[in-house]
């Protein structure tokens, strides 16, 4: 969250955003082995043809072939694979802890693209598993980065929030491969 004291000040964080100038940078915990282990989505989101209030990448128009939706590009770098026994279950549930970094800034761009990918968030119901397997009570998505110039000195600056305890311990009780 980015406040601004004045209005000059706002104009001026407004202009680094609208010029994708601001790094900002997220923690998540997806389903399964994410493959590769870094990588770029670059696939178009816009309103979803029948849910509207969810988002979706969409396909080519099939009449003329132009995009559908709009630019969208999220980078990912999978941090450290975890597993865990899942209660009654003879198998083993996998989970990629990724660092995602946007390059553009759409309504549920993260959530929507690694659902794209079969590998949604961790606790996210709306594009994920409706019944979740750890216990959690939101999303594993996790603004960890932020890094913009300051509107009085220009100074670049970055602010880092340390992952909240709920999500630590997740990954707590969960094993690292």
């Amino acid at each position: 969250l980015v406040v601004a004291k004045n209005d000059r000040a706002h104009r001026q964080l407004q202009a680094q955003f609208k010029a994708r100038t601001v790094y900002k940078e997220y923690l998540a915990l997806v389903e399964g082995t994410i493959e590769p282990a870094q990588g770029r989505i670059n696939a178009p989101i816009g309103r979803h043809p029948v849910e509207r209030k969810r988002q979706a990448v969409l396909p080519p128009d099939p009449h003329t072939g132009k995009t559908q939706g709009r630019s969208a590009i999220t980078d990912y770098y999978r941090e450290a694979v975890y597993t865990k026994t899942v209660s009654g279950e003879p198998t083993v549930a996998r989970f990629s802890l990724v660092r995602v970094v946007l390059q553009t800034g759409r309504t549920h761009q993260i959530r929507v693209h690694f659902a794209w990918r079969k590998h949604p968030i961790v606790g996210d119901t709306l594009y994920g598993y409706r019944h979740q397997r750890l216990p959690l009570e939101r999303q594993f998505l996790h603004a960890h980065k932020l890094r913009l110039r300051l509107p009085d000195t220009l100074a670049e600056r970055e602010f880092v929030a340390p992952l909240p305890p709920d999500l630590a311990r997740v990954l707590a009780s969960l094993r690292q491969d």
